[in-house]
């Protein structure tokens, strides 16, 4: 029995070949080109994981806050002043960006937490995210520290996680410079490269004007400093 030209004897007749679609073969190759892990986690709820961690521990020592007056213990006091109730202890520089002064702080800065936050872990990965945060919160206690020593007056103690959002706000204006924000007063849309100059300004204006006393303007701007000392940090260790 003869074997049919091109084929070896007993063999079988190959398949015919099936063209696959273009978006098809798009998308399977890019399935075959993606990491076996994902540096960055992809965002399934409208709250990431850091995010939500930190509405609900700002929340939880809020309502302690109400509960007893101790808490206020764990608020930033300035070191060294002979009038102060509470010492100055390492801890605070951590501990009082979880106090707030009442409800209204708290609401907008944790609006504001999760409002640009919330793409930025995204982006950055959980671990980095809190990375950030924590140091600009730290990095804010500083320069209050810095401003209440060269001041002087009384003594009076600094709650807020203000540095950490404001840390937070100018990071998203670099990574995202011409998303569309829109302010609350007046309500006008803006690109958040601009309202972050303009809220930084605004900041060191009331800071060396002292129309604003209660508020830490320039622990707002020490956020914002370390925020962006840290980036850069990170951008050069990631060139070398």
């Amino acid at each position: 029995m003869e074997a049919a030209a091109g084929r070896l004897p007993g063999s079988k007749r190959p398949e015919p070949v099936v063209p696959i679609p273009v978006q098809q073969r798009q998308h399977r190759e890019a399935a075959l080109n993606q990491y076996s892990y994902q540096y960055r986690p992809q965002r399934t709820t409208g709250i990431p994981n850091v995010i939500l961690a930190l509405l609900i521990s700002n929340g939880l020592a809020f309502a302690a806050q109400q509960m007893t007056p101790y808490m206020f213990l764990l608020a930033l006091w300035p070191m060294g002043a002979t009038d102060s109730p509470v010492p100055f202890l390492p801890w605070q520089l951590l501990t009082y960006g979880f106090l707030h002064g009442d409800l209204m702080h708290l609401a907008f800065n944790m609006f504001a937490l999760w409002m640009f936050g919330r793409d930025l872990e995204v982006l950055m990965g959980s671990k980095r995210f809190l990375t950030y945060y924590v140091v600009c919160v730290v990095g804010a206690g500083l320069i209050q520290l810095l401003v209440a020593f060269t001041q002087g007056g009384p003594a009076y103690p600094t709650v807020g996680a203000s540095g950490g959002v404001f840390g937070i706000l100018l990071a998203y204006g670099l990574t995202f410079p011409n998303r569309m924000v829109m302010l609350i007063f007046p309500p006008i849309p803006m690109r958040a490269k601009y309202f972050v100059i303009m809220i930084g300004l605004f900041e060191l204006y009331l800071g060396f004007s002292g129309r604003a006393p209660g508020i830490a303007n320039f622990a707002h701007l020490g956020g914002m400093l370390f925020g962006y000392l840290l980036l850069n940090y990170w951008r050069r260790a990631r060139r070398r």
